[in-house]
């Protein structure tokens, strides 16, 4: 094995304590001092090996060790290093410490590469702190929309002020964009997030498509009145509204069992939410993801179709927006093909799958040909304190990315 276990152990072991919560949960928000400060860890130890580091208007950390030919198209591999607010220590933070692992054995070992590689940490993947993520990459592709910096977290905090906070210069975005055709490939590494690969007994796999994501915000407006004198036949109680919604979501994703369609309502606020007062105001957030798009399209569809109904029967007003609509997308074969002789290389024997989650390689798809390596996680859990990956497990997807990388550029 050419990359160094026990360091990428270490990176681990420090990015576990920014963000701690219990014994093993994370939650590290983007553009956050916690963030922040994991940053700082991440750029000393790319320094220390050679790289040149920066910190990019939208939050990203990126470091390139420069290659021979500074003005071809480069690699570009990463992930994220934001958490969900009750996360594990291992989503997305893989994809950038494999990488630097991976990236900074090629330097010590005085490689030059015939091209630039990027190791980039992409600012808010995971879309929760203000509703809408993947915002890293978006953003060095020029695709950001308006009115994203004036989104606002839970504290009244708006993007474009977490990010001055970050000390990000938002002027100077277009001069952070890459210009098309300047990245070749996006290599990402990532834990599964699901099953496949702990029940098969394999701790790599090789990604084939990433499923298109849905996000949807919908808020039900009906009158608030006194739970004790309004007759059940003159109410008008959003949060009957939002129930019936919840079902729906479900029972339209579970039509196309066993296909990998899924919906899920994540969220619901309810107004004024006293046990006295019938609900006036919900506010929930639903999703639907799936590999085709004639049948994710057809989810959306009928969604629509309930939500008229279910507002009509019970006399509500509502707003429905969409915050994020990705297409699926499918890896690059030749990307497959050199993750493959890499595993192979290794005596692996990697598993083809689909992810379901999305990731900021569905994002750099638009810009160029990507290519992703699962690593297995204990019992598919993830999003949730328990997720759990071995250090041997990482350890061999560095080395996988390490092997990819060099047959690519090396």
């Amino acid at each position: 094995m050419n990359i160094n276990p026990a360091r990428l152990q270490h990176f681990f072991e420090v990015s576990s304590e920014l963000g701690k919560i219990g014994e093993t949960g994370m939650c590290r928000p983007a553009h956050s001092a916690l963030e922040k400060k994991m940053f700082e860890h991440a750029k000393g130890w790319m320094e220390a090996a050679g790289l040149t580091v920066r910190i990019d208007s939208f939050g990203n950390l990126i470091g390139r060790l420069a290659g021979k030919n500074p003005d071809a198209p480069i690699l570009m591999t990463g992930s994220h290093l934001d958490t969900q607010p009750y996360g594990g220590r291992f989503d997305g933070i893989a994809g950038v410490l494999c990488a630097i692992e991976a990236v900074c054995t090629i330097a010590g070992q005085g490689i030059v590469p015939e091209t630039s590689i990027d190791v980039i940490a992409f600012a808010d993947e995971e879309s929760w702190r203000f509703n809408k993520g993947l915002f890293g990459s978006r953003g060095i592709l020029g695709k950001l929309e308006a009115g994203e910096l004036q989104r606002k977290d839970k504290d009244g905090i708006t993007r474009e002020q977490a990010l001055l906070d970050f000390g990000c210069d938002i002027t100077r975005f277009k001069e952070d964009e890459y210009a098309p055709g300047s990245i070749r490939c996006f290599l990402e590494l990532h834990i599964e997030q699901g099953p496949v690969l702990d029940q098969s007994n394999k701790p790599i796999g090789i990604v084939s498509g990433i499923a298109g994501p849905l996000l949807m915000s919908l808020q039900l407006k009906g009158m608030a009145g006194h739970a004790g004198s309004v007759p059940m036949p003159l109410r008008k109680d959003a949060l009957v509204g939002a129930a019936k919604v919840v079902v729906a979501v479900n029972e339209i994703a579970s039509q196309f069992a066993p296909a990998p369609t899924v919906g899920t309502v994540g969220t619901l606020n309810v107004f004024p939410a006293s046990r006295n007062i019938i609900p006036e105001t919900v506010s929930m957030t639903m999703e639907f993801r799936d590999i085709d798009m004639e049948r994710r399209n057809t989810c959306e569809r009928q969604l629509n179709e309930a939500i008229a109904d279910i507002t009509q029967t019970h006399n509500l007003s509502y707003e429905l927006t969409v915050d994020t609509d990705i297409k699926s997308s499918y890896c690059a074969d030749w990307i497959k093909d050199t993750i493959r002789a890499s595993c192979m290389e290794l005596g692996l024997d990697a598993p083809e799958l689909v992810s379901g989650p999305f990731h900021d390689a569905l994002v750099m798809s638009e810009a160029c040909d990507y290519g992703m390596i699962f690593v297995r996680c204990k019992d598919g859990i993830s999003h949730n304190p328990l997720e759990y990956a071995s250090y041997e497990d990482l350890a061999l997807g560095s080395e996988v990315l390490y092997q990819t990388i060099l047959k690519i550029v090396g």
